[in-house]
């Protein structure tokens, strides 16, 4: 097959290596040439375009097997979710439109879904997120939804959860940086998923994914959040970080939700075996890495 991965970074990278593996001609969106020596090690080959230029994607040597958007936005905010998401996805269905891939495979986020009572969410659970961010991609999941209902455009949706694994972990970081803060009581719900099944999640959907659908990439184990500070403490006999004040709390509740992502669907029609089923596995494996390498730092948080 030839595959193209738009934005070939943090999942791509890896991703592109195991398409390469397993035989496949693979091509590489990223922006910048920064990165095209160690895409070419894997064995994949950088295409320098942005995808928020039409005339950009022009050049692209067409056709396509598979397509999987791998995207993220540097910046964070609407505006630039707008242009790299929205319009970068408008886009790229302008370029497929004559030569179409036979799969196409778009990572939204589990942030879609609004919830904030700490209650299940499946695929089909409303989607009315408060943040703009959220509702932006929203739009993208039905712009390309649309595609396939008119055209019937390939895509496949995966609605990923917070992503760690290797050198990615918002919270260890904080916490091993002193920095963590429990938010509130600490009973807001941490859904997670680590790179490395991502990468296998996705290889699967190009396998056997229904075009039209959507599936949600999440582990096994939501989490309260002082539940994971609490196995990190016993785990690296570190103290608990203290919890937010009043201040941080109202800073950080803007926008937050609080759901329990369900991953039946994924499991059921994917067939997906997750090799780091719930967080103690995934970060158990980073936490080692980390020693392994002598970057693990123990001291504790001084106390008063």
């Amino acid at each position: 097959m030839r595959v193209l991965i738009v934005g070939c970074g943090y999942v791509g990278l890896p991703l592109g290596s195991a398409l390469v593996q397993e035989g496949h001609e693979v091509f590489g969106i990223r922006r910048s040439s920064e990165a095209n020596d160690a895409l070419a090690n894997e064995g994949v080959t950088p295409l320098n375009l942005d995808v928020t230029n039409p005339s950009e994607l022009q050049s692209l040597p067409l056709p396509f097997d598979w397509v999987i958007n791998t995207i993220s936005s540097t910046k964070g905010g609407a505006e630039e979710y707008r242009s790299v998401y929205l319009k970068g996805t408008a886009n790229l269905l302008e370029c497929f439109r004559s030569q179409p891939p036979r799969k196409y495979i778009y990572t939204s986020s589990t942030s879609v879904y609004g919830q904030i009572d700490g209650s299940p969410v499946k695929e089909t659970s409303p989607t009315l997120p408060p943040s703009e961010t959220s509702r932006i991609l929203v739009e993208t999941e039905e712009l390309l939804l649309k595609a396939h209902r008119t055209s019937n455009f390939p895509a496949i949706i995966l609605r990923v959860a917070g992503i760690y694994g290797p050198d990615r972990g918002h919270l260890l970081q904080q916490y091993l940086k002193n920095e963590a803060r429990i938010a509130g009581k600490g009973d807001r719900i941490i859904n997670m998923i680590h790179r490395d099944d991502l990468v296998s999640v996705i290889l699967s959907a190009l396998r056997s994914g229904r075009p039209g659908e959507i599936y949600n990439v999440v582990d096994d184990e939501p989490v309260a959040q002082i539940h994971f500070f609490r196995w990190l403490s016993e785990t690296l006999g570190k103290w608990m970080p203290p919890f937010a004040t009043e201040a941080e709390n109202a800073q950080r509740k803007r926008g937050l939700t609080n759901k329990r992502v369900h991953n039946r669907r994924l499991k059921m029609e994917l067939g997906c075996t997750l090799k780091y089923p719930t967080f103690r596995q995934g970060y158990t494996a980073e936490i080692q890495r980390l020693q392994d390498a002598g970057l693990l730092n123990l001291d504790p948080e001084p106390r008063e």
